[in-house]
């Protein structure tokens, strides 16, 4: 179990204050290791009945994929077509969503057998998806994030992320965490911590020295893939292209 305090990425969460901060790193520390293809370039990372479920991106190359956690190994997959560059994932009860960056298409799949049941049409760009108390939330690449419905993919309502009251650029990956969303900021070693109902950062954890270590040993994209098993408290990280998937406890 490794102990460690976050390193600021070379690169500033595009968008974001250049200013001093008063946003504390919170410090984490490595519960558990686990394997991770390092051909996925990791889109979404989310859990349904303790059971991990991982969306690819790239042209040609992005799936749908059922894994286990323990060994990597992929149980299921369903390929898109070459058209689709993949993009989030979350699930709900039976249902997996999955959005798609730039054709805007979301489809929605039978979890059991990832049957395409509807797809759905949406305006603009895809980036993160995740399930926030029975309701969808999604990111653009903007500082953005809109409440869909999750019958109708419709728009509900959105929220403008800022930090010390500049936006947050380039929000990815989301996952809804004790009430609170979690975003990777693509392009950083970041996941910003927002408060869903004003925006406003809360904190950020840096996740640069987990990206170091990947470097080690691999050929890694950017930091990008975040999932949570609310009844044990367990959260988990990842990266494009990275061979680990990592389960960290924020001190």
């Amino acid at each position: 179990m490794a102990v460690l305090a976050g390193l600021a990425p070379e690169t500033p969460a595009p968008g974001a204050s250049s200013g001093a901060s008063d946003l504390q790193t919170p410090e984490y520390e490595i519960v558990a290791t686990y394997p991770h293809d390092p051909e996925a370039f990791t889109q979404g990372l989310a859990f349904a009945r303790g059971q991990l479920y991982e969306g690819t991106g790239l042209n040609g190359a992005s799936s749908l994929r059922k894994v286990d956690l323990e060994t990597g190994e992929v149980l299921m997959k369903r390929d898109l077509a070459e058209e689709y560059f993949g993009e989030g994932i979350t699930a709900i009860g039976r249902r997996i969503w999955q959005i798609t960056w730039q054709s805007e298409v979301a489809f929605l799949y039978d979890r059991r057998n990832f049957k395409v049941l509807r797809r759905f049409n949406y305006k603009g760009e895809g980036w993160g998806l995740a399930d926030a108390n029975g309701r969808l939330i999604m990111s653009n690449g903007t500082n953005r994030i809109v409440f869909r419905d999750p019958e109708t993919f419709r728009f509900k309502r959105r929220i403008e992320v800022t930090e010390d009251g500049a936006p947050v650029e380039r929000l990815n990956e989301l996952e809804w965490v004790n009430g609170q969303i979690f975003a990777n900021v693509w392009q950083t070693d970041y996941i910003v911590r927002i408060d869903p109902a004003t925006g406003n950062v809360l904190d950020r954890i840096d996740l640069s020295e987990l990206h170091a270590m990947e470097q080690a040993q691999g050929d890694p994209d950017v930091t990008n893939g975040i999932a949570y098993l609310p009844d044990a408290d367990r959260l988990f990280v990842t990266g494009k292209n990275w061979s680990h998937i990592y389960e960290i406890r924020l001190l």
